[in-house]
């Protein structure tokens, strides 16, 4: 009678955390990173400017 637990049949349904490294966390890192990098683009673009200049280093 020492093992009277009875074992579980199913495995529960955990919803991934968001954060962390996980598949969400890096997608939603890469969309905001491409986001980022063609609003410079587009920035640089209309103002003929590039990141050092509106830095102040240049």
């Amino acid at each position: 009678m020492a093992d009277s637990q009875p074992t579980p049949t199913a495995t529960p349904d955990l919803s991934e955390p968001k954060f962390g490294f996980n598949d969400y966390a890096e997608r939603l890192n890469g969309r905001a990173a491409m986001i980022g990098f063609s609003l410079t683009l587009i920035i640089e673009l209309l103002t003929g400017q590039g990141v050092l200049t509106w830095l102040g280093l240049q």
